[in-house]
């Protein structure tokens, strides 16, 4: 397991997200540099939107609960019927003790990551704002219909999940954005699994 990590842990953030986005329904036969492309325009505005300084002018509620292995998530944005954050502390927990384990403290400072999936989901709840979504379509340039001079921007499948770690890594301030350790994660999860 440590030596996937550190294979992962190899790779840049928008590789990670290259590799993300590949795995979603729908880009299987995509260009793996369109992929790429997608992945750093998705990371940047992410960043951005972080760094815009503008907020949620209605915080979600925030619940705590277990069952985040299982489920494999640490945090999970739920808009309906109220705007809410679950946090899965027993996914958190371990996740501290990974960084810890794989060294990558100065990457994920100790205590980190419940600000950082809290981030996570608010990236998720400010998406949900139609300004937003468009403005990362926009950005995207993904034509999926074009009639003469008319085109339709399409919806690009993962590229809202890319730009909420983007925007996760930049508001926490961390050395990587948190899609390294959702993948060293995932691994972990399923190599205990296996056990």
């Amino acid at each position: 397991m440590a030596a996937e990590c550190e294979r992962l842990a190899a790779l840049t953030d928008a590789e990670l997200a290259a590799r993300l986005l590949a795995g979603t329904p729908t880009h299987e036969a995509r260009d793996s540099a369109m992929l790429a492309r997608w992945a750093e325009v998705s990371t940047g505005f992410g960043a951005e939107l972080a760094r815009s300084g503008a907020g949620l002018d209605d915080p979600p509620r925030v619940i705590e609960r277990d069952g985040g292995l299982d489920r494999r998530l640490m945090a999970r944005y739920r808009s309906r019927p109220v705007s809410t954050v679950e946090l899965y502390v027993d996914a958190l927990a371990l996740g501290e003790e990974l960084v810890v384990f794989l060294g990558w403290q100065a990457w994920f400072p100790p205590g980190s990551l419940r600000a950082t999936a809290l981030a996570h989901e608010e990236a998720h709840a400010r998406l949900h704002d139609t300004a937003v979504r468009r403005a990362l379509r926009h950005r995207l340039g993904h034509i999926s219909l074009r009639l003469g001079r008319f085109r339709i921007l399409g919806h690009v499948a993962g590229a809202d999940e890319v730009a909420a770690h983007g925007y996760a890594g930049a508001a926490v301030g961390l050395g990587r954005t948190p899609i390294l350790l959702t993948a060293a994660l995932t691994g972990a999860v399923l190599a205990l699994g296996e056990d």
